[in-house]
């Protein structure tokens, strides 16, 4: 990667904010290239797959450096996708606000203008928000575990099960599988043919026996009548008076959406390329969604998609074929520990579940030692250490033989020195267990979580938990050390788990966080009950927007028609009206430099010229449409054509249609925004040596300090 020569002379700022965001536009869109990041004093190298990955790899000990890693960390942490949408919108917006005031533009208009400008794109892209509603009616319950079975779903994988149940994955020889290609299903049943215009050398996370490529800003969304429905049910164009304030707007009808209304369409829309992930995601829906139903005895109860009871297992050096759901928590022993579950597997067990560290030391938080009071375990260290040690070890077994406890679960860490005694008396201990994995355990099985083992009683013990081997032969999770896969489950339980496999050890951080990104897609889109369509839809119209805002005076008619800038200032009317279209065009490059970006990382352009003239081209047909909205539905519409077609092919193609979450590609734009603003402001405080701008007023020729 070449370095990036910053002018002293300028915002340093906002050119270090250009320089970070240049390292990780491979990381926008379907099509991603991983990056080797080197360090240069050790020689040390990772492989990093996405923006979160590549940040937390860089050096980024600078104000400005900080500032970029905390809005990148808050998307990630919140949403968990539209981290590489915010870096790109940063570095670009960074570039275009330098452009401005090498332009001589006013820090306060440019902020007053960028502000409000993207406040007008967000109201205008409500339009392409498509509704998500039913996507669970088309689920017969009568085929539900052909269905999940079809999604490498199942109930317990690799087990010496009747193999008549038809819900088990058999195992299969490591040579077999390898042998043999990874059989894959498509997340619907529509027929779904490569589109040509993008032709991608490498497809990330797609699957290897199915024909689908990756969909991007080209590769648009056919009509698909078995899913939608011409009807309009949501935004702004809900009710009359909304869709009279558009026609009065815009001299036209408003455009309508279609509406989703199956899971399959959904999972496809949202996958973004990656199908594999998105189909471990399906299954977790659909396998939930089967519990849920089940426990609570009817079909017709909603449904929501409970994210924190999902978790993954990572099993590195396992060919892909093995990634799978699961009902239950899946997790990873040690050999010694795991020769305990021949006696224990095939039988209810009765659990306890521990809060805390299960040591001879632990302490909750807030314990205060009392002065004049000596607890138990003090009064054993006036013993040797190993003599007290062993005290409470015995005193540990003597609590989980009183209660019949054959399985403890403990949130923090477990003394080895336990282990070792347990696994002798047929007792099986895992330590580091998630609180969610505890919570669902506890309600499932009757268990209460206790603090310390002192506190077990015949009622804070759980019944009814079956643990079992979730592979017969053992393990290296890359430390070098074998264990063994187990498989911890009991009647009623609402938690799933996604073991994700993968033959390559460097790999497995990036796919466990494709899964995740995924994941949360999916759970945003059924939380919101909308999408936007995706594809580069919704930023093709931000700029089609701001290009008509450009062309508009300011001074022509209320403000709703001079270009929506609501809150426009009488005192700053006059110098917005001198800048409004450079402000505007500022903006608008983030718009063309995503567009550009995905293009070039995914489609048979060689330049960025090429994808800016391509785009051009699309933007003058929608500006001389008279309706960017209206443009952009016609075109999803087509089966054969997405939003930017070329012409390379007349064919009919049956592209799935492309989804993008609403309320994290929103944020990731206010946050890129704020960012650069931020910065940009502050860099203007350093230079002239205050923080107030003076702007003079034509009304009362003074001075307005802002």
């Amino acid at each position: 990667m070449a370095r990036r020569v910053i002018n002293k002379k300028r915002h340093l700022g906002l050119q270090q904010l250009s320089a970070f965001a240049d390292t990780g536009r491979t990381f926008l869109g379907p099509v991603k290239s991983s990056k080797f990041i080197i360090d240069e004093e050790s020689h040390e190298s990772v492989v990093v797959g996405s923006t979160v990955r590549l940040l937390e790899s860089l050096d980024l000990s600078s104000a400005v450096g900080q500032l970029l890693s905390e809005a990148v960390q808050a998307q990630h942490n919140t949403y968990r996708t539209g981290a590489s949408t915010l870096l790109l919108l940063v570095g670009a917006w960074s570039s275009a606000v330098e452009e401005c005031l090498h332009l001589g533009v006013p820090v306060s208009l440019i902020v007053s203008g960028m502000s409000e400008g993207l406040d007008s794109c967000i109201e205008e892209v409500t339009s392409l928000q498509v509704p998500v509603h039913d996507v669970f009616d088309h689920i017969d319950s009568t085929k539900i575990f052909s269905e999940l079975e079809s999604l490498n779903v199942s109930l317990c994988p690799f087990l010496q099960i009747a193999s008549d149940t038809g819900l088990i994955l058999k195992e299969r020889d490591l040579k077999d599988v390898a042998s043999q290609s990874l059989t894959t299903c498509s997340l619907s049943e529509r027929p779904v043919k490569s589109a040509k215009l993008f032709r991608p050398q490498a497809t990330v996370g797609a699957d290897k026996n199915t024909s689908q490529t990756p969909k991007t800003l080209r590769n648009s969304l056919p009509a698909d009548s078995r899913c939608r429905q011409s009807v309009l049910t949501h935004s702004r164009h809900c009710n009359r008076e909304a869709s009279d304030q558009w026609t009065s707007r815009h001299g036209a009808a408003a455009p309508q959406a279609d509406r989703c209304g199956d899971l399959g369409e959904l999972a496809v829309g949202l996958s973004h390329g990656d199908h594999s992930s998105m189909r471990l995601v399906e299954g977790a829906v659909r396998l939930q969604h089967q519990n849920t139903s089940v426990c609570q005895g009817s079909w017709t109860m909603p449904f929501t998609f409970d994210i924190s009871r999902v978790f993954t297992c990572c099993l590195p050096g396992l060919p892909e074929a093995f990634s799978c759901v699961c009902p239950g928590y899946v997790t990873v022993v040690s050999m010694f520990s795991a020769t305990v579950l021949e006696d224990l597997q095939n039988q209810p067990l009765g659990v306890v579940l521990i809060e805390g560290d299960l040591t001879e030391n632990y302490r909750h938080l807030g314990f205060n030692k009392s002065a004049n009071v000596q607890t138990v375990l003090e009064s054993m260290k006036k013993l040797q250490q190993d003599s007290s040690e062993q005290l409470w070890t015995n005193h540990v077994l003597q609590v989980l033989v009183k209660f019949n406890v054959n399985l403890v679960l403990v949130q923090g860490t477990v003394s080895e020195h336990l282990i070792e005694k347990c696994v002798h008396t047929k007792r099986l201990v895992i330590g580091s267990v998630n609180g969610s994995v505890m919570q669902a355990f506890a309600e499932a099985s009757g268990a209460v979580q206790v603090s310390y083992i002192t506190q077990v009683s015949d009622n804070s013990v759980g019944r009814g938990v079956s643990v079992t081997f979730w592979r017969s032969s053992p393990l290296d999770v890359g430390d070098g050390i074998s264990r063994m896969a187990i498989l911890l489950k009991t009647e009623g339980i609402n938690l799933v788990t996604v073991v994700l496999t993968d033959p390559v050890t460097a790999q497995m951080q990036t796919k466990e966080d494709r899964f995740w990104t995924c994941a949360y897609r999916l759970h945003y889109a059924l939380k919101e009950q909308k999408v936007f369509l995706g594809g580069g839809a919704v930023e093709f119209l931000c700029l089609s927007h701001l290009q008509i805002l450009m062309e508009q005076p300011l001074n022509k008619g209320d403000q709703t028609c001079s270009g929506g800038l609501h809150n426009t200032s009488s005192w700053l009317a006059s110098s917005l009206a001198l800048y409004r279209p450079t402000v505007l065009k500022c903006l608008a490059e983030g718009w063309h430099k995503y567009l550009s970006t995905v293009i070039c990382n995914t489609a048979n352009y060689s330049s960025e010229f090429e994808a800016r003239t391509f785009i051009q081209h699309h933007l003058q047909n929608a500006t001389d449409s008279g309706s960017p909205s209206s443009y952009i539905l016609n075109e999803y519409s087509k089966l054969n054509s997405g939003v930017f077609n070329s012409g390379i092919s007349n064919e009919p193609e049956q592209i799935p249609r492309v989804y993008d979450i609403v309320t994290p590609k929103i944020e990731a734009w206010r946050r890129a925004l704020d960012l650069v603003l931020l910065v940009l402001q502050t860099d203007s405080e350093i230079i002239t040596g205050s923080g107030h701008t003076q702007i003079k007023s034509q009304e009362s020729e003074g001075f307005l300090f802002l």
